[in-house]
């Protein structure tokens, strides 16, 4: 028995959408909105520290709020303590002779390579300068473009400061006698409180391009644009631990810096001055290096950094042998 044979609809053909429903179907709107209509939520930043080329938080857990020069309220960074502050002392003591071995020519093409980093991101460098100091757009983007260039400008002086430093001396005497600037050690560097850039930059570069191994202890005012240079050194050439960054609170981390006796030297340039004399009263148990030059970081930083964390060797050599 046949069924019988009924009118059905072809569901397979459908009528032309007219030319209104097609351009509201092809719409940009109609587009954004397939196939999920709900708003994307912000991936927010975690600033940590940088500690042997990681980035781990605080052992403490801690954090604290980080406030533009406004007032509002821009993330929270980790707030160091003193064990992370020893962590940073040994990752830079581990990296201090690979990196002191290596030659100036390297070093210098090491930190020409974190210049070409920083220029690549110096759009969201002057982002962050911008909202840490209170600046405009281009007020912010001429200091990071001053920092970048204030970079380079120490990475050209990697194999030329043994000239400036050193010496042939003229000795009575069937002898040579040289005079060789060697790196100190391992040195704290306190970054200025107000140049959250140039001012880091400035302290920092001459510290790593003579050999040796720097901790930071960042602003703790503006501490977003430290985090920012470490993520770029974390991706360029330098080896971990050559550069250790610490956000937190400069009054609890710079004692325990200028008593450790694993320190060869410390940079008080971001310490106000009524501070110093304690800081340096400390530092002498075990006969640090102490320094401090508060500059005006706009203007040509000469040679005077450079020469700060070296030692002269002496040495004595026979002649004709």
């Amino acid at each position: 028995m046949a069924w019988p044979r009924t009118s059905v609809p072809d569901k397979t053909r459908s009528a032309a959408p007219s030319p209104a429903a097609s351009q509201r179907a092809g719409s940009p709107a109609a587009n954004d909105r397939a196939p999920n209509d709900r708003a994307r939520l912000a991936v927010r930043k975690t600033h940590k520290l940088f500690i042997g080329g990681a980035f781990p938080r605080s052992e403490s857990g801690r954090s604290f709020p980080v406030h533009d020069a406004s007032g509002e309220l821009l993330a929270y960074a980790a707030k160091a303590s003193r064990k992370d502050l020893r962590d940073s002392v040994k990752a830079a003591r581990s990296a201090f002779a690979g990196w002191s071995g290596a030659t100036a020519y390297n070093r210098g093409q090491v930190l020409y390579r974190v210049a070409e980093l920083m220029e690549g991101r110096s759009a969201q460098f002057a982002a962050e300068v911008a909202r840490a100091e209170g600046l405009r757009r281009k007020q912010a983007e001429a200091l990071v473009a001053d920092a970048i260039d204030r970079w380079v400008w120490y990475a050209g002086w990697s194999d030329k400061v043994a000239q400036v430093a050193g010496a042939a001396n003229p000795v009575a005497g069937p002898y040579f006698n040289f005079s060789v600037p060697e790196p100190t050690g391992v040195v704290v560097v306190l970054g200025p409180a107000q140049s959250s850039l140039l001012g880091l930059v400035s302290v920092l570069a001459p510290v790593i391009v003579t050999g040796n191994t720097a901790v930071v202890i960042a602003s703790e005012h503006c501490p977003l644009p430290s985090v920012a240079l470490a993520e770029v050194l974390a991706t360029s050439d330098v080896p971990p631990g050559v550069v250790n960054v610490l956000t937190g609170s400069a009054g609890e981390l710079a004692p325990v810096a200028a008593g450790h006796m694993d320190v060869n030297a410390i940079d008080l340039t971001g310490v106000a001055a009524g501070e110093r004399a304690e800081l340096e009263r400390i530092a002498a148990c075990n006969l640090k290096r102490v320094y401090y030059d508060h500059e005006r970081w706009d203007e040509p930083p000469g040679t005077r950094r450079l020469l700060a964390p070296l030692e002269i060797k002496t040495v004595w050599h026979p002649a004709g042998i």
